[in-house]
């Protein structure tokens, strides 16, 4: 008995050694209350003209930060039917519904995780790797965001915080990404659908898997409907609407203050940095807000003073040459749309040579109108046309 006594005492304090390390180790470097009281989501910083208005932003990350009162009420219980219906009764960790992860992962083919959305935000801070040492910490992390926050804040950072596909982050950027509208013009249809993506945004795009994220908005539309939160006929209306997203916006069209505005932002980051540690006045996340002189009239007439200037000079000399190459078989109208080409003025457009015999070229625009208007100008220049 003395020597079981020994050697129970020897494995319990290895036990507990080796439980304080691991959790040392987890707790080391997370956050703490105050700290996490002070924490910002990333916001663009915003660059305005002498006016006022916005020229630009600096942002790795699309956000358009909405507070807990500027969020529409049903989107947010969307959020909860599809991630974490009993959020407002756990305190950051879902122990029941841990025990059935485990359990589910234990028995069966299919992986299923139990993260609350308390965890989720808690995952933001700590990172996507897939550790037990890191799950232990998002844990941790999650009852002292808990014991911080109330349960609308935890709400407001979660909503403006996650990645949702086509480089929104946060509901508000979603929805103008998705649907070419603000939150709180959505539909509850659209509601369910953003709902369906903070898992995995390219399973469930709306313009490639359309099936498959019209099949998980309506299981989003029927937990809503079982929680309490819609109606049956609400439900059965939304699940009739087809899914249809705007199309994914490409890169905006240049403006005349682009260079001025690329020193502003050279100017910026040898200021304050393009990032801190925790985003503060920094060019990329510390929502800084710049006030620049560039007149936007007075740049475009020295712009085109500019541009007027050189098409003098270059009127006397040889053609140098295109300005690109592209190849010009099948789909070559898509490749001339996305061929990095200034055209200048207003009423310029790009355009491929086709083929060529002789004297004779084949002439390619994407614009179909801008064509008949060329037809017109060589006429009336006396060209031969074919």
């Amino acid at each position: 008995m003395r020597r079981l006594w020994i050697w129970g005492g020897v494995g319990f304090a290895a036990i507990a050694l080796l439980g304080g390390s691991i959790l040392w180790s987890a707790t080391r470097g997370l956050p703490d209350e105050a700290e996490l009281e002070r924490f910002s989501a990333a916001l663009p910083s915003t660059v305005r003209d002498i006016d006022g208005n916005i020229l630009t932003t600096f942002t790795r990350e699309k956000r358009i930060y909405l507070t807990y009162d500027e969020i529409p009420p049903l989107l947010v219980k969307a959020y909860i039917s599809a991630e974490d219906k009993t959020f407002f009764e756990h305190e950051g960790l879902d122990y029941i519904g841990i025990i059935n992860a485990v359990f589910t992962n234990l028995t069966a083919d299919r992986r299923v995780g139990a993260s609350t959305i308390t965890q989720q935000v808690a995952k933001s801070l700590v990172g996507n790797e897939v550790t037990y040492t890191r799950k232990l910490r998002e844990a941790i992390l999650a009852r002292r965001i808990e014991a911080t926050f109330t349960k609308e804040q935890i709400l407001e950072l979660y909503l403006n915080q996650i990645f949702l596909g086509r480089n929104a982050y946060g509901v508000e950027a979603a929805a103008q990404a998705y649907f070419g509208k603000s939150a709180v013009d959505l539909d509850l249809a659209q509601m369910a659908y953003l709902a369906i993506l903070p898992k995995a945004p390219s399973t469930y795009s709306p313009t490639t898997r359309n099936a498959r994220a019209i099949a998980r908005r309506d299981y989003v539309l029927r937990q809503m409907a079982a929680n309490g939160y819609i109606t049956e006929a609400e439900h059965a209306a939304a699940a009739a609407m087809p899914l249809v997203a705007v199309r994914n916006r490409s890169l905006s069209k240049p403006r005349a203050s682009d260079y001025f505005v690329e020193d502003v932002r050279r100017t910026l980051i040898a200021k304050f940095g393009e990032t801190e540690k925790d985003g503060r006045n920094s060019v990329y996340g510390g929502g800084l807000w710049i006030r620049t002189s560039v007149d936007p009239r007075l740049q475009l007439a020295a712009e085109r003073a500019m541009r007027d200037g050189f098409m003098r000079f270059e009127r006397g000399r040889a053609w140098r040459g295109p300005a690109v190459h592209i190849e010009t078989g099948e789909g070559w109208q898509s490749r001339l749309q996305s061929a990095q080409v200034a055209t200048g003025y207003d009423d310029w457009r790009k355009a491929v040579v086709l083929s060529k015999r002789g004297n004779d070229s084949e002439i390619g625009f994407t614009d179909a109108k801008f064509l008949d208007t060329f037809l017109d100008l060589i006429a009336r220049h006396g060209g031969n046309i074919a």
